[in-house]
């Protein structure tokens, strides 16, 4: 346990971040003193009123208050991580880095003319990261930029939210109803969505559309009908014909048919997701998954047979009970489907979910594990021909680790970079959704949100639309 003091700076937010990459490793109780005053900080660990480490450092000066601000901070999260490294013999794979984006440090680096050398120094130095991780992002930064520079003035993307799932799995946080407490709401969700859709297509007509992507939730919970009814909506209110890519997130194998393969081949959906998590049976059953391990081969042959050829698979590491050995074991067997994109996430621990609630029930993986874990993942995926090219890290995650999506060369998602690095506008539809209008190359980003409700979003659809007309006006 460590009580946090801070003084002379408002720093204490971020240095709560840092603390809390520790505490699984502190067990005595530590008051930790970070105060600035006259140019200088001083950080100070105590243990029973006797001071146990100290770290003294002057801050760099600026006459840019929001630089001489970014400094001190910065300063002072890094002798905090120095302070607690010392104590626990603890190096975090992200350093001082607690924030979701980590590659947007290394596109900065890059407009400033750096080189590969120079930013992986700075990386090391400054933010205390690991000589993998440092790799990790550069590489990703890069491929991220080779989509990133074909953005066109005016383009957008659009993302499509479908909030309904067969059941809803033990670690999920995002806006989803159960189908069998919401299936006769369906209905009237897609007719309050096509509505907004309508808006949408007219208010931004004639702009380029470069990506859409329809997520949830799980959008194929909707039947044949009714996914044919809003793939055929969106085909007729939106200019799709120079669009690069279209992606369904079909998710749960339990939820996939041939027909709908079909459909969405019909209606040139040419990406969709498969997503296992895993492939052993008996976390599938823990997990709250109503589907086996051989639905999803199955569901993955018929995709291929109905002519995807652009396909994703999410597996998540840390699930409740798995071993390194049940990780490999999804390895070896994706490997065998031989997807174009692997995304694999790290457990989230999220406030929202019932994993959350119900903690004491499952045994959660320690940070060791994760990291043989992930190791094992950047083999198999590589030995696939997949290289890693987004990345993002979440609040809560095992071992303070991250996300990564894996692709061939020349399928990588761009939507899933364009929502990560923030350079494109993405007009977003649906219960819960937040469009993300850009300017400035990423210099200024306005947001509108939905309601996250599904009931308030079909009553309130007026509503929604009018907010969606106020922001559109006032950030032309």
């Amino acid at each position: 346990m460590i009580e946090l003091k801070c003084e002379g700076h408002t720093a204490e937010y971020e240095l709560t971040n840092v603390v809390n990459l520790f505490v699984p490793y502190i067990n005595d109780s530590y008051k930790l003193e970070v105060c600035y005053r006259d140019e200088t900080a001083q950080v100070r660990l105590c243990l029973n009123q006797s001071v146990v480490i100290t770290n003294r450092q002057q801050v760099q000066e600026s006459r840019n208050e929001v630089v001489q601000k970014k400094n001190l901070k910065e300063t002072l999260k890094r002798m905090v991580y120095e302070v607690l490294s010392e104590l626990t013999g603890r190096h975090m794979p992200w350093g001082i880095l607690t924030g979701i984006r980590p590659t947007k440090i290394v596109h900065d680096f890059l407009r400033q003319g750096l080189k590969e050398e120079a930013i992986a120094r700075l990386l090391k130095k400054d933010y205390k990261i690991s000589d993998d991780k440092i790799r990790l992002m550069i590489e990703v930064a890069k491929r991220e930029l080779d989509v990133l520079s074909q953005n066109k003035k005016d383009e957008m993307s659009i993302y499509i939210g479908i909030p309904f799932c067969p059941t809803r799995c033990v670690y999920c946080s995002f806006t989803a109803y159960s189908l069998e407490k919401k299936a006769d709401r369906v209905d009237h969700y897609l007719e309050a969505l096509c509505k907004e859709i309508d808006y949408v297509a007219e208010a931004k007509k004639g702009l380029p559309i470069r990506s859409l992507y329809i997520g949830g939730g799980t959008p194929t919970s909707l039947n044949e009908a009714q996914l044919l009814k809003l793939l055929s909506h969106i085909k007729v209110r939106f200019d799709l014909s120079a669009i690069e890519e279209y992606t369904v997130e079909a998710g749960r194998p339990d939820t996939i048919t041939k027909e709908k393969l079909i459909i969405m081949k019909q209606m040139n959906v040419n990406r969709i997701s498969i997503n296992p998590q895993t492939m052993n049976q008996k976390t599938l059953d823990v997990i709250g998954r109503q589907h086996t391990a051989e639905d999803i081969r199955k569901i993955f042959s018929l995709a291929r047979e109905a002519g995807h050829h652009n396909i994703n698979m999410d597996m998540i590491v840390g699930l409740p009970n798995e071993s390194v050995y049940d990780v490999e074991n999804t390895l070896i067997e994706l490997s065998k489907l031989n997807p174009e994109n692997i995304t694999v996430h790290t457990m989230a621990v999220k406030r929202a979910s019932r994993l959350k609630e119900e903690q004491g029930e499952y045994q959660l993986t320690e940070a060791e594990s994760i990291e043989q874990m992930l190791g094992l993942c950047q083999k198999h995926i590589g030995a696939m021909g997949l290289r890693p090219y987004y990345m993002y890290r979440q609040k809560n995650m095992l071992g303070n680790f991250e996300n990564v999506g894996y692709a061939r060369p020349g399928k990588e998602c761009i939507y899933n970079i364009e929502i990560m690095e923030e350079k494109e506008s993405i007009i977003a539809l649906g219960a819960g959704a937040i469009t993300k209008v850009v300017y400035q190359n990423g210099e200024r980003i306005d947001r509108i949100a939905n309601v996250k409700s599904l009931e308030d979003y079909i009553s309130r659809i007026d509503e929604m639309i009018e907010r969606k007309k106020q922001g559109f006006e006032k950030y032309q």
